[in-house]
């Protein structure tokens, strides 16, 4: 029928769109380690040519010890190269056994097909890294955005409910008298006064304060008929649905620094 057909179609244009989304995303991954690489590439060969003081395209033990002592440069990068051997260039007491792993033709030298080998290694381990780090970044993504529709999908539920509850002669618009009633501190309904507590939205959490009812109810009956009906009951929720969104996003920040 048209409905299902209306579903279908629905459904078919989400999932375009999520496939969309997942292209954008893994070209946007791909330029950007690309960037990384070429940035990384750039960098080794500097610090390799920084190392090589004597410009003979080898780098000699007592070239390394000197560079790892003297050189931010060279300790920074290989501190966060991630190459093993390479870092342990930084530990005297691990540095001979690093030379002899990273020399492979054993001439007591590092020649930059060596260096470039340790580094091609170095780069490739970054890189799982950095794609490690994006699919937790994904699953935290795809989890908050879960949080984010549960909390929707609850909150204008006990919305819908509250207004239900309100309207008890079931007008489908609430009268000052029906909010009053639902509103009462000792005979009112709790769970109608639970939920304008925290709706986010101050007119209707307005509605609990006699001395601010009658203000709040002028500024909520926005057709001005004497009573708040369905569709301005949903505007005023919309309202304060938004900021509890945003309060719910800035919690979701806070939890994932």
């Amino acid at each position: 029928d048209e409905w299902e057909e209306a579903i279908q179609r629905g459904l078919k244009r989400r999932l375009e769109q999520l496939s969309e989304e997942r292209e954008r995303r893994a070209r946007a991954a791909a330029a950007a380690d690309e960037d990384f690489s070429a940035e990384f590439l750039t960098m080794a060969r500097q610090v390799f040519d920084m190392i090589d003081v004597d410009e003979s395209g080898y780098l000699d033990k007592d070239e390394i010890i000197d560079a790892v002592k003297a050189n931010k440069k060279v300790i920074n990068f290989l501190q966060t190269c991630g190459n093993q051997n390479l870092m342990y260039l930084l530990e005297p007491a691990r540095l001979q056994q690093a030379l002899a792993v990273l020399d492979t033709d054993r001439d007591g030298q590092i020649d930059a097909s060596e260096w470039e080998d340790a580094i091609e290694n170095a780069l490739k381990a970054k890189l799982q890294a950095r794609a490690a780090q994006r699919r937790a970044q994904e699953m935290m993504a795809r989890q908050a955005a879960k949080e984010l529709e549960e909390f929707t999908n609850e909150f204008k539920n006990a919305a819908r409910h509250c207004f239900e509850l309100i309207d008890v002669d079931k007008g489908g618009s609430l009268s000052k008298e029906e909010i009053v009633n639902a509103v009462h501190p000792k005979t009112g309904i709790e769970k109608v006064i639970k939920f304008l507590k925290t709706c986010g939205e101050e007119n209707l959490q307005f509605l609990l304060h006699p001395p601010r009812l009658q203000k709040a109810l002028e500024i909520l009956d926005t057709d001005k008929s004497g009573e708040v009906d369905a569709d301005e009951w949903e505007e005023a929720i919309n309202r304060g649905l938004a900021k509890r969104i945003e309060q719910l996003k800035a919690e979701q920040e806070r939890r994932g620094r």
